[in-house]
């Protein structure tokens, strides 16, 4: 999104990543477009990668390598199960956050 705060996005990209490979197993560069699609125009891949990286290494993702007809092989990235949870926890907490904020901004701009 033009103007979005890089630092909200980051603290949202988890999240954001665990729903879009729930959903279907996907590899990076077509998770970056995909994002890209939604809205987050300004998002590049030297965010989203290393991203990836962290959640596969606290066992949220799973990846296998899949062989390309236009260069080298892709790496496929899915949930596990540990994923699944963690994605139930995190939109969880963040509909609360929302909430939250919608209740703080709507008492400040109706007084």
């Amino acid at each position: 999104m033009p103007g979005t705060d890089p630092q909200m996005l980051k603290g949202v990209l988890s999240l954001l990543l665990l729903e879009l490979l729930s959903e279907q197993e996907n590899y990076g560069y077509q998770v970056v477009v995909r994002l890209r699609d939604d809205g987050f125009d300004q998002l590049n891949e030297g965010t989203v990668y290393p991203a990836l990286t962290r959640l596969e290494s606290q066992g949220l993702l799973a990846s296998r390598l899949v062989k390309s007809s236009s260069g080298p092989a892709r790496k496929y990235y899915s949930t596990t199960s540990d994923g699944a949870d963690e994605l139930l926890r995190a939109r969880a907490a963040w509909e609360r956050l929302v909430a939250s904020v919608s209740r703080t901004l709507g008492e400040r701009t109706s007084s």
